[in-house]
């Protein structure tokens, strides 16, 4: 899988626009990040996954998924090197990313408190 093949897979979703974050070609659904290329020029591609959805990736495939080293990994944001993953494999995992943004924002009781929820 190459860079432009990642492209493609996730402007293949629906109501998917491409946008562009510090200069970084990232893939929107409803206006949110769900995927990047911020580490092209490494190898990877970036999906923004829940933790708990990393933990399994990462487990199942160490070699294709790992966390992305810095605080952003520690919420989800998941490195996958393009040049070893399987088509089917990329897409469910973009497809999972999208649904994922697709989902209603989680509030946590304190944030609804404040907002009055």
């Amino acid at each position: 899988m190459t860079p432009a093949d990642f492209r493609r897979l996730a402007l293949s979703l629906p109501e998917m626009a491409e946008g562009s974050h510090f200069n970084v070609q990232d893939f929107r659904v409803g206006g949110k990040i769900f995927a990047t290329l911020a580490y092209e020029k490494l190898g990877f591609g970036v999906l923004l996954l829940t933790p708990e959805q990393q933990a399994g990736m990462t487990e199942d495939a160490p070699d294709i998924f790992s966390p992305v080293p810095n605080g952003w990994g520690r919420h989800g944001a998941t490195l996958v090197r393009l040049s070893i993953v399987k088509k089917d494999i990329m897409e469910a995992a973009l497809r999972t990313a999208w649904t994922n943004r697709q989902l209603p924002a989680r509030r946590s009781p304190r944030r609804a408190k404040k907002q009055g929820l």
